[in-house]
């Protein structure tokens, strides 16, 4: 008779356990072991235990293959979350069988052992068709459909009751994400505000009043320094959305700025045309938002722009604004604004810009790009590579997240490729400050996943071989992009850095810099401007969010851009999904490269009066999980 040591862990969040009957089979080479039922005197399966049992074989098992998990009802359904299993044989080596899925109802699991395999390094029948089961009862569960067109393909599921347990939020992110914004609403007394719709702020200073408790040193510097021109183009390279600033050699044909227009706002001795040829002149354009229909908040019109806005790095004083045009079609009633106009012509120009930017940043930068095609690629990853595959492992970070987003997505028109994710920056002419954020995270992210990709495949023909990976590739992509190792090295770089990196850029300041409204307003309720004499104050705060928007504003910001209590930050894995040494140790080593990074920034925003923070690696959260 063979004893076989078994461990099984629980999860450690709320209501893993389980009081369910669970029941063991050990699957080898040369045949299986009895069916167990797993039971100590008093509690099993307890959140957070690690229980250990005995289990007998008449025969010597061989190389173990499999862990045959069942779960059977007693009395009432108790779902259960199994973190890992080990199996020490008589006198052999522990092996770890990874989990960290929940077990629902009567169920059965078969769980492989670690380490990382494609399929051709599976030479059993027996676990080439686990993998093929595996994938078939994910494809039944996680299906695709078309939210509406033009938008990545999602997954088919209404509500979150709809998703699979191991797609939802634990309970206590669940109940974190519910009470949050009660929080913002009440205990910051917004409540009493937020009824006030359609109620506008008497001036500028009113919006003091739902700023006195929520704050951020940001969001303080914001309120002292929105109105001058070098923080509206500081934000335009350190806000949540750098993304939208490109280099100008040549004016648009419908931004007709002339050289005297801004002559004035040039350094002494230059002027337009030159600047231009020096490459020192930037263009913001909103053109996306040209002929998006407006909403209608309880019977009031809301208004939006698509304006284009000049940039001018001045020597002295730092990137300026210039010029803004509230549209994109010149005319009489299309002006353009002026640093030079009166005041509050050229405040409100600027203001328009901002809504436009909250716009963009939103639902374009935010959602879109990160949120929205991660989704992409966690469904297309559930559906097509098996637990065991490396690459599954590799952007595996949780349960119920994928560290992965897409870069191949339809966005104004055209069909990215892996690469252009990188070459955009240097496409749009922002190298010299994109270098820092490419060298220091584009780096380490692909020095990681090309060791994970070398480490699994040793040459290009393994990539083209993977039958697994390139039905992984079509159905995100619908076209083979990964045919080189260099190239899946290339993807999933961009994956992670997306996901991870760019998602922490857009996400995490949102509040810092829209808290102070009038700063990004989330809405205006006047149309833009057609004569700059006639801006008064009146007409400004009848433009901004009135009372009610306001508030919710500032509670959603902070809501979703606050820290998670549960963050997981980057490089670092509650679940361990890789148990062989090499893969550890690429792990380890991207861990110290961010920890190098961490050190490298902070000591760089020591002498910052107005920190940028956002990307240390401590604060950039291994996945998205809001």
């Amino acid at each position: 008779m063979e004893v076989y040591t078994v461990t099984v862990a629980t999860g450690e969040s709320e209501y893993s356990g389980t009081n369910n009957y669970i029941f063991v089979t050990l699957v080898g080479e040369k045949g299986e072991s009895e069916r167990t039922l797993l039971d100590n005197p008093g509690m099993d399966f307890c959140r957070g235990a690690v229980d250990e049992y005995k289990v007998t074989s008449p025969r010597p098992l061989g190389s173990l293959l499999l862990v045959r998990l069942e779960k059977q009802r007693y009395w009432v359904e108790d779902n259960w979350f199994c973190r890992y299993v080990t199996v020490e044989p008589p006198g052999g080596d522990k092996v770890v069988f990874p989990c960290y899925r929940w077990l629902t109802g009567d169920i059965k699991v078969d769980l492989r052992a670690g380490t990382a395999k494609t399929q051709r390094d599976d030479a059993l029948a027996q676990l080439l068709a686990h993998r093929r089961t595996e994938l078939q009862d994910r494809q039944k569960i996680y299906r695709w459909v078309t939210w509406a067109p033009g938008i990545p393909r999602c997954i088919d599921a209404k509500t979150e009751a709809d998703l699979p347990q191991d797609a939802r939020f634990e309970n206590e992110k669940r109940s974190d994400f519910e009470h949050s914004l009660h929080y913002a609403l009440l205990e910051l007394s917004l409540k009493k505000f937020a009824i006030l719709f359609g109620k506008s702020w008497s001036d500028l200073d009113d919006f003091k009043r739902i700023f006195w408790k929520l704050k951020s040193p940001i969001a303080e510097y914001c309120m002292e320094h929105w109105k001058e021109d070098w923080f509206f183009g500081y934000q335009c390279l350190n806000g949540s959305n750098p993304r939208m600033i490109q280099r100008c050699k040549k004016l648009p044909e419908n931004f007709p700025v002339t050289s005297d227009m801004v002559q004035s706002s040039m350094a002494p001795g230059t002027n337009l045309d030159q600047e231009l040829k020096e490459g020192t002149v930037f263009l913001l354009d909103y053109a996306i938002l040209d002929g998006v229909p407006t909403n209608t908040i309880k019977g009031k019109p809301q208004y939006i722009a698509a304006p284009l806005c000049l940039l001018y790095q001045h020597p002295d004083d730092g990137l300026m604004p210039i010029a803004i045009q509230l549209g994109q079609t010149p005319g009489l009633d299309t002006p353009i604004f002026l640093p030079k106009d009166p005041p509050l012509a050229w405040l409100l120009a600027k203001i328009w810009v901002r809504h436009a930017e909250f716009q963009v940043f939103q639902v374009l930068s935010h959602l879109l790009r990160t949120h929205l095609v991660v989704e992409v690629f966690c469904v297309a990853t559930l559906r097509q590579l098996p637990a065991v595959h490396p690459i599954y492992k590799t952007v595996c970070s949780s349960g119920d997240e994928v560290e992965i987003s897409h870069n191949v997505v339809r966005v104004n028109g055209r069909k990215g490729e892996p690469s252009e994710a990188l070459d955009w920056i240097c496409i749009r002419g922002f190298v010299c400050c994109a270098a820092f954020t490419v060298t220091y995270y584009g780096a380490p992210s692909f020095s990681f996943v090309s060791g994970m990709v070398s480490l699994y495949y040793q040459s290009d023909h393994d990539v083209q071989g993977d039958v697994e990976l390139q039905a992984w590739i079509r159905e995100i992509a619908q076209e083979g992009l990964a045919d080189t190792r260099e190239e899946l090295s290339t993807l999933l770089a961009v994956v992670v850095f997306t996901s991870t990196v760019q998602h922490a850029a857009t996400n995490n300041g949102q509040f810092d810099w829209c808290a102070w409204v009038p700063n990004t307003p989330c809405t205006m309720r006047q149309p833009p401007p057609t004569d700059k004499n006639a801006a008064t104050m009146e007409m400004v705060m009848a433009s901004l969010p009135d009372v009610s928007q306001s508030c919710l504003q500032m509670a959603i910001t902070w809501h979703l851009g606050r820290a998670q209590p549960d963050a997981i930050p980057l490089g670092h894995y509650t679940e361990e999904h890789f148990t062989e040494a090499p893969a550890v140790a690429l792990i380890n080593g991207f861990r110290a490269e961010l920890e190098k990074i961490e050190a490298h920034i902070l000591s760089q925003n020591e002498r910052l009066e107005l920190q940028y923070l956002f990307l240390l690696p401590s604060r950039i959260e291994n996945s998205i999980t809001i």
